[in-house]
């Protein structure tokens, strides 16, 4: 059984969201501050956080860094405050997703879903892919350069491995929401821009001749 901690200051939300997730099968322990959330993340090794990211005491923001400093667990994000600001912040942090109060429980567990069911893919005739002087073990759901690590999140991981999978040839940002998010994703493709941003720098910081190419007026492709 899958298990989620929500994180959010106010009581009936965690109450909904438990009702929601719950009935679709998943253990779900709610915490009302981030304050307490670190040490059990250790001890109970849950397999996806929803964090409010207006909170009292530590933010939903400060929270995602100090999880990301030992974990790529993965996170989505709520909060009543919609800028652009916060949702950029948010996926650059290290998030997976992001709702923006009021939403629907039903769509965040839709999203639950599409996250879970995208870790849990599997390739039985394709274990690794090379490119250039990036190698990615699939079956790990890792990145390395020259034998080091570049450590992505879960959605940077899932955009770079279908970029690597289909190298050379272009696609939209519509194209990649879909491959990426799935058919059913209500959110901004500017998401995807968010997302090349944040691969390009990990990439260049580890001296690496991977490009992710900007076609312009189009989308992006991966040079290989």
């Amino acid at each position: 059984m899958k298990h989620i901690f929500v994180v959010d200051d106010e009581k009936s939300i965690r109450d909904i969201l438990k009702k929601y997730i719950e009935n679709e099968g998943y253990k779900v322990t709610l915490f009302q501050s981030g304050n307490t959330v670190l040490p059990e993340i250790g001890r109970l090794k849950p397999d996806l956080l929803v964090i409010d990211i207006m909170m009292p005491g530590i933010n939903g923001m400060d929270l995602c860094k100090q999880i990301r400093k030992t974990s790529e667990v993965p996170i989505i994000f709520v909060t009543a405050r919609g800028e652009e600001l916060d949702r950029v912040l948010g996926l650059e942090l290290g998030a997976d997703d992001y709702l923006t109060k009021p939403f629907s429980p039903r769509e965040l567990v839709a999203r639950i879903k599409n996250i879970f069911k995208r870790l849990e893919k599997t390739y039985p005739n394709f274990a690794g892919v090379e490119l250039k002087d990036i190698e990615l073990q699939k079956e790990r759901r890792m990145v390395y350069k020259d034998g080091n690590e570049i450590r992505l999140t879960t959605k940077e991981y899932e955009f770079f491995e279908f970029l690597a999978e289909h190298r050379n040839l272009p696609f939209t940002r519509e194209q990649l929401v879909q491959k990426i998010w799935g058919y059913d994703y209500l959110g901004d493709d500017r998401l995807i821009d968010d997302l090349v941003k944040r691969i390009r720098k990990k990439l260049a910081e580890h001296g690496s001749e991977v490009q992710i190419t900007t076609v312009w007026g189009y989308g992006y492709r991966l040079d290989g």
